[in-house]
């Protein structure tokens, strides 16, 4: 059955919502430990960090897996067959994914969230089974998330966006308790966000590669790393 524009809508906002059974909201990427230190204190400081994040950080790598391997496995044709270039390929960039992670504490966190979305994709689509252990294990969360879109047939573009908006929401979602915010702050940060977010899908979408993408988070990074010495924490990361 050929899946309309409405429910290709719908099933992006259920992998893309808060209630996707995933631990998202239990992760900071350092957040946690800018906010300690002073170094985020506003809405503004939060909102540059965000910004310098979805132009240089990590999260424009995932973005990026998501389209590649989205591609990928559409083009073979999701759950009724497997070309063994797209298996390569995906598990290529699965691999690669890992690797390009510059702290533990990233790299875990992609792990353990990409785990708790094979055991819901498998659950819910047993023909992905094939696909999950072809990427890998661990796989990465960005890497599930394409194949699940795919198989949703939701495109590539969207599935992207869905990607990074979910992303930004859920560290605002933080921010506005660690800074802390007020919620209409979080939503009017977000909104403002909305030209950076497309120009970082834009951006994802025409890597051709994983290793085309220049980063520059390494102060993200040391926040991630040293978030474990805090004298509290709120989140895992």
């Amino acid at each position: 059955m050929t899946t309309t524009k409405a429910q290709a809508l719908l099933r992006l906002l259920q992998l893309t919502s808060p209630a996707l059974p995933v631990g998202a909201y239990s992760y900071s990427e350092g957040l946690e430990t800018l906010v300690e230190q002073r170094a985020i204190v506003t809405a503004n400081d939060m909102l540059r960090w965000l910004t310098q994040e979805l132009t240089y950080g990590l999260v424009i790598l995932d973005g990026a897996a998501v389209g590649l391997v989205h591609h990928a496995a559409f083009q073979a044709g999701l759950g009724r067959h497997q070309g063994v270039a797209t298996v390569a390929a995906i598990a290529r960039l699965n691999h690669q994914l890992s690797a390009l992670r510059d702290s533990e504490e990233t790299r875990q966190q992609s792990w353990d969230m990409g785990r708790a979305l094979v055991r819901v994709g498998s659950h819910l689509h047993p023909e992905l089974k094939p696909w999950f252990r072809a990427a890998g294990s661990p796989c990465n969360f960005a890497v599930a998330f394409a194949l699940v879109a795919a198989r949703w047939e939701i495109d590539a573009a969207s599935a992207v966006l869905g990607y990074l908006h979910s992303w930004a929401a859920n560290l605002i979602t933080n921010a506005v308790k660690l800074i802390p915010l007020g919620q209409t702050v979080g939503q009017e940060m977000l909104l403002g966000l909305y030209p950076t977010l497309e120009e970082a899908c834009d951006r994802a979408l025409a890597a051709q590669a994983l290793d085309a993408i220049s980063l520059s988070s390494w102060g993200t990074s040391l926040a991630t790393m040293q978030h474990e010495a805090l004298y509290t924490r709120l989140f895992r990361s």
